[in-house]
């Protein structure tokens, strides 16, 4: 019934925020792990996907190898490993089908606001649906909306930018319509988003230069797995995908171990490798050195050494400097340079957002995310039956997804069997006086740090920590003790208390 544009309360045991790779894989393990409680997924697009639906520039496509970026419960067969954004989303598309997923999404619902009353054990959910409001109540909220902006990228204020007579892009904002055969592009930035940019545009454009202020780490390696593709062909899918899985695993975190323990030999090897590929007219010092430790940052994958050989060609050109000023023909470089350009793309990075910007309020009292404590990097102090899904930065998002739709599923079992409504992870007195350390530690990214100060923090201690480290916590996710001293358990309208 609708009064006033406002929707009467539908009550689901499970809310699900966002209908991305989060949100449908959570949809799968609570339907196989928790097939007597009732869900939703809310998501405030109008297609599944998330990321892999909104970008559209061209060349978009995973920084990961799919054999970890895929499902622990869904092999990935195609015979490219690095998969550009079409083949994901067809996989996508592929696990709503095979786990009858569809029936529980509701597009063009965006969360607003979510507010707990412990009374009850309840959440309330504001949701807005096209010109209509919508009241959900829920046992338990899933965020599943990612970690960053939506409606818009970071764009740094550019001196003179109304200036320039051409065009200025955004790749959050790709327009379908661009025609950039012949013309003379600038793409400014040196993260993940321009390495792809760059080579997928150079074959049509005149010229494009990657401008960046300082360089970034970054790694050729073939599109495809060689081990994984002869698995395939002698050994059931399953068995190779994980044969597979488990080989890219332990490679990923032996490589980022040498980082952490010897950088100057890491450093060595990625020089070499990109000396090789650019060839001998570049300078490598200047241009792909950076002065920091692979990994304080995230390493950029080069697939097939595709950016590497736009530059070689010179297709592609690496510009390192700092900009004065956009003019009515291109940019104005701090050195007195100036770069000419019909289009500029501006790839610098994203807005991280908390919990899809969603406003929470526990008891009647605005929760500020920001003077929590994360629980284990997936919960937070002093919020009841509230998860959320963050992946790794020092390897494949859906890892962490997997592991954290599990630990869901673990605690609404545990919840049932112990005869509680609602959990909450409560500091213990000597957690009080903890140090506030940062969300993520060890990693100086810029969509990071600007986002700090919005983010919850870190304990020194366990389980307040965030350790990125996908055998610690596949260790204390999948197999750790709910009833640890931190996770306090209780009944709708008593007040939180420890599980006997």
């Amino acid at each position: 019934m609708t009064t006033n544009g406002h929707i009467a309360a539908t009550h689901h045991d499970v809310i699900v925020v966002g209908a991305g790779i989060s949100g449908i894989g959570a949809a799968v393990h609570l339907g196989e792990q928790c097939p007597d409680r009732t869900f939703v997924i809310l998501e405030g697009r109008d297609d599944i996907g998330g990321t892999w639906d909104l970008f559209r520039y061209p060349g978009v496509r995973s920084d990961s190898d799919m054999h970890t970026l895929g499902y622990s419960f869904k092999p990935w067969k195609a015979e490219k490993s690095i998969a550009d954004a079409e083949s994901i989303m067809s996989y996508l598309r592929e696990t709503v089908d095979e786990y009858d997923i569809a029936r529980h999404i509701k597009f063009g619902h965006r969360v607003e606001s979510a507010s707990w009353d412990s009374s009850t054990a309840r959440w309330t959910l504001t949701v807005q649906h096209g010109d209509a409001t919508t009241t959900m109540t829920c046992g338990f909220l899933f965020m599943c909306a990612g970690y960053y902006n939506y409606r818009h990228g970071h764009t740094p204020e550019f001196p003179g930018r109304e200036r320039f007579n051409g065009t200025i892009i955004h790749p959050q904002h790709w327009p379908d319509d661009l025609d950039y055969e012949g013309r003379r592009i600038v793409v400014i930035g040196s993260g993940a988003t321009a390495v792809t940019v760059v080579p997928a545009m150079a074959d049509a454009a005149a010229h494009v230069t990657m401008l960046q202020r300082t360089p970034t780490w970054m790694v050729a390696r073939p599109d495809t797995d060689k081990i994984a593709n002869v698995l395939r062909r002698f050994l059931p899918d399953r068995l190779a995908y994980a044969l597979t899985r488990g080989k890219n695993l332990i490679r990923q975190q032996l490589i980022y171990g040498k980082t952490r323990t010897d950088p100057d030999l890491v450093r060595r090897k990625l020089l070499e490798g990109v000396r090789a590929a650019v060839g001998p007219d570049v300078d490598v010092d200047r241009h792909f050195t950076p002065d920091y430790n692979p990994w304080d940052q995230r390493l950029c994958l080069v697939p097939n050494g595709d950016f590497f050989q736009a530059v070689r060609e010179g297709r592609a050109s690496v510009v390192t400097d700092t900009i004065e000023t956009f003019t009515e023909s291109g940019i104005a470089l701090a050195s007195g340079e100036h770069l000419d350009a019909d289009i500029i793309v501006t790839a610098t990075g994203l807005e991280l957002v908390t919990l899809g910007e969603v406003r929470v309020s526990v008891d009647g009292r605005d929760v500020d995310f920001a003077e929590t404590f994360t629980y284990r990097g997936v919960a937070y102090s002093g919020v009841p039956n509230l998860v959320s899904t963050f992946g790794y930065i020092n390897a494949s998002w859906t890892l962490r997804a997997d592991l954290t739709s599990t630990f869901v599923c673990r605690l609404l079992n545990h919840l049932r069997e112990t005869g509680n409504d609602m959990v909450t992870p409560t500091l213990r007195p000597d957690d009080e006086a903890m140090p506030q350390l940062p969300w993520i530690g060890d990693f100086s990214a810029g969509y990071i740090q600007r986002a700090v100060p919005l983010l919850p923090k870190q304990g020194d201690r366990e389980p307040w920590t965030n350790p990125q480290r996908y055998a610690a916590d596949r260790k204390v996710l999948l197999r750790g003790d709910l009833d640890d001293g931190v996770l306090t358990f209780a009944v709708a309208g008593d007040r939180v208390h420890a599980s006997a």
